[in-house]
């Protein structure tokens, strides 16, 4: 009897549990929703762009972008070199080379530089810069200064939030001309000669459709390093306080945002 009463006891403990962390899921994402629906509102006002507003933006824009873009393009050109290498290589001992540019495009421009990009933005400018906000959180916490809700937040974070999306956007835009012009490096040489004919097989693979899902793509990507991890830093945790957080915690919802973008694009371009 008395095994049945404690058998039943941890039971009731492990629901308790459970149930506590899908309300603390539920409660996490729904303040990132509201946080970034309040962003998004202020990136939409004229007034969020006033004369110290725009400074305090283009500052973060730079912050953002300018340091990341000579790594970031030299690591997509490296890592581009090795893929059309490869797919080049493997197209014709098949005898497939006139597949090989449009898998090259669909491979490197459309799926893998964009998640780069947004992955390479999130892991060095916007996730250190959320600590960065937690850790000042905390520190005017602690100093017995009120924190201000939602949409004094969001006009805190409107800045860093309009950073990354440029920062992701820039990125994945560089990176993808040079990928192009890497292909036809590789493809045809230093000949002028075949220019036409590839600009006209690029311009093949983006029709309206897959454009139009390219830049959606993009964008939400750039969204969601935006908003995602910022919000992550603005919340308090259940006892109120903006201590210190896993960072492989604030990663994996990032990249379950990003993910679910990825597959809703796959599933637009491909069926």
């Amino acid at each position: 009897m008395i095994v049945g009463m404690s058998a039943l006891s941890r039971s009731e403990h492990a629901l308790g549990r459970e149930a506590r962390r899908w309300r603390s899921q539920v409660v996490a994402w729904w303040h990132v929703l509201q946080l970034g629906a309040q962003i998004l509102v202020l990136v939409l006002s004229p007034s969020s762009y006033t004369q110290g507003r725009s400074q305090r933006v283009l500052h973060h824009m730079y912050a953002a972008s300018a340091p990341l873009l000579p790594w970031f393009l030299v690591l997509t050109a490296l890592i581009s070199l090795v893929i059309i290498r490869i797919v080049t290589a493997t197209a014709s001992s098949y005898g497939l080379s006139q597949y090989a540019l449009e898998v090259l495009v669909r491979t490197l421009v459309l799926e893998l530089i964009p998640l780069t990009a947004a992955l390479f933005v999130a892991l060095r400018h916007a996730m250190p810069g959320a600590e960065q906000l937690r850790a000042q959180l905390d520190a005017r916490q602690r100093a017995g200064r009120s924190i201000p809700g939602v949409e004094g937040l969001a006009g805190t974070l409107l800045p860093r939030a309009l950073a990354s999306v440029h920062a992701v956007v820039l990125l994945a835009a560089l990176a993808g001309v040079v990928a192009l012009l890497l292909t036809y490096l590789m493809v045809h040489g230093l000949s002028p000669w075949a220019w036409p004919s590839y600009t006209r097989d690029v311009g093949a693979v983006f029709t309206p459709v897959v454009s139009l899902i390219f830049g959606f793509k993009t964008l939400f990507f750039s969204l969601a390093v935006a908003v995602v991890p910022l919000a992550g830093a603005a919340e308090p945790d259940q006892n109120g306080r903006f201590v210190p957080r896993s960072d492989m915690t604030e990663f994996a919802r990032l990249f379950s945002v990003l993910l679910l973008v990825e597959i809703a694009a796959l599933v637009g371009n491909y069926y």
